[in-house]
């Protein structure tokens, strides 16, 4: 599977494309983001303060669009138009994913732990202004307390670039006695690490390095007046 950031602050993909083969030619096609997607996250938080879902929107570059309706033989007549029956098709083809893959979402407790998240939850396809997006839903295997967590979305891989273009936002019975901190990371460092990691690849080097992480706006949740 795929899937980060950077255009929320004006970078096209083009430009960030250049900016990875300065850092590194030989390495930097193996290492750049080749999908794009603007993301949207709504964090429900029930009247006990627990997180119960987080509601996932994923709308993929104008490129990736385009050749996702040719690989499916879709919008024959090119209008831009979808079909219900093509819209059905759609439906549901972003979240077959495999054994294991967290779904580019990542939620850690205060203490460092990783939360478990349940298989997705399809919401949903549009197609729009050449643009497809799918929207779908995540929820703890376990209640945990909003407090104090920490939501990423990112690739590890860095193949797929998420940005927070959508927004983030608090939903739910619980909603009003909680707010979201939103930082975003150090481009500038994590060009740097990304460039340290592909000086150390070897010529023949098949594996992306990862560094996703480095890449991605941090979301902290805070509730009831916490520091």
């Amino acid at each position: 599977m795929m899937h980060l950031i950077l255009r929320r602050r004006g970078a096209r993909p083009a430009l960030l494309l250049g900016a990875l083969a300065l850092l590194a030619p030989a390495t930097a096609a193996r290492a750049h983001p080749h999908i794009f997607i603007s993301t949207t996250l709504a964090l429900e938080i029930d009247e006990e303060g627990q997180l119960t879902g987080i509601d996932v929107t994923w709308a993929y570059d104008e490129m990736y669009s385009m050749l996702l309706l040719d690989e499916l033989s879709l919008d024959p007549d090119f209008d831009g138009i979808l079909t219900d029956a093509e819209l059905e098709e759609l439906d549901g083809y972003d979240l077959n994913w495999m054994e294991g893959f967290a779904g580019d979402l990542y939620v850690t407790a205060p203490d460092g732990q990783d939360l478990a998240l349940g298989p997705p939850e399809g919401l949903g396809v549009t197609f729009d202004d050449g643009v497809y997006a799918s929207r779908h839903r995540r929820r703890p295997e376990a209640l945990p307390e909003a407090d104090g967590l920490v939501v990423k979305a990112y690739d590890p891989t860095f193949y797929t670039a998420y940005d927070l273009q959508g927004g983030v936002s608090l939903s739910g019975p619980g909603a009003s006695a909680c707010e979201l901190n939103v930082t975003p990371p150090e481009v500038d460092d994590a060009y740097e690490e990304l460039a340290a990691e592909l000086a150390e690849l070897p010529p023949d080097a098949t594996g992306y390095p990862e560094v996703g992480e480095t890449f991605a706006d941090t979301i902290r949740i805070r509730c009831g007046g916490s520091e």
